[in-house]
């Protein structure tokens, strides 16, 4: 871990955490994709942190967070956020969510709209899972409770990979599949109930008013550049950028792009 890993009780549950940068302004808190954990924004946050108050935290069950009791749930986890929030204190923030991170930010502007500044989207999707993706997601947990997190760590580097990226960025590949390895199955698999579970957005979006940044990888598969066209059609304040030689982890694989974008838009919402 490159910065220092802090800890705070939510409802008897240890959250872990990093926050840093400068102090004042409104903080940008980053969520995580599923599965992985807040260290996958570490490059971000050592870009942001000399002007802005960064936060990234591990959702319940993965990193160094604990699990809790709830059922796992896209809601439960945007309930999650504003409990966080209240515990360190944030009022108001800009809320950054990569795939499943978008998921959990876009259910929770529908809770608490006030308390959202602005948006980022990356690599993510209004739309629910279709029938066949329902059944892909319980046919993974059927395998992952059989044979364990090997075959399907194996398997979804390369989904979540460019192809450009699967040749070069070796180090990256290598610390996704051992992020991915070193979460739970437990977790992995109450996530991925609770993924096949989740609700549309793309009906609310004409009622976001904030400031909304989509970013997408031009080789994302699993939440495609066509995906993230639609939601920018249907949020009236929003900009799309389509980053180049990226996938579904684009603040990983371009992540010169990615950053460059961030920071143009944290400029422009102040």
């Amino acid at each position: 871990m490159k910065f220092e890993e802090k800890q705070i009780y939510i409802n008897g549950n240890e959250v872990s955490y990093i926050d840093e940068g400068k102090p004042g302004g409104t903080p940008l808190i980053f969520i995580h994709g599923f599965p992985f954990n807040k260290s996958m924004w570490e490059n971000q946050i050592d870009v942001l942190k000399e002007n802005h108050r960064v936060i990234a935290y591990d959702v319940r069950g993965f990193g160094n967070s604990d699990p809790g009791t709830e059922e796992n749930s896209i809601l439960q986890f945007a309930k999650d956020l504003f409990l966080f929030m209240d515990a360190i204190q944030c009022d108001k923030a800009i809320i950054c969510g990569l795939s499943m991170g978008g998921y959990i930010a876009l259910n929770a502007i529908l809770q608490q709209r006030a308390r959202i500044a602005a948006l980022i989207l990356c690599d993510s999707q209004c739309l629910p899972d279709s029938e066949q993706a329902k059944k892909n997601r319980m046919d993974t947990i059927a395998s992952i409770e059989k044979k364990g997190l090997t075959d399907y760590a194996g398997e979804s580097i390369k989904k979540l990979f460019s192809e450009t990226s699967l040749a070069t960025k070796t180090e990256e590949v290598s610390f996704i599949e051992y992020t991915i390895l070193d979460t739970s199955k437990e977790a992995i698999c109450n996530t991925l109930m609770a993924l096949a579970n989740r609700k549309e957005t793309c009906s609310t979006l004409y009622l976001i008013e904030v400031p909304v940044l989509i970013i997408v990888g031009k080789e994302d598969q699993i939440t495609t550049p066509e995906v993230a066209k639609k939601m920018h059609e249907l949020i009236p304040q929003s900009m799309l950028q389509v980053i180049d030689h990226a996938g579904h982890l684009s603040n990983l694989e371009n992540p010169e792009s990615f950053n460059l974008y961030l920071r143009t838009f944290l400029k422009r919402v102040g």
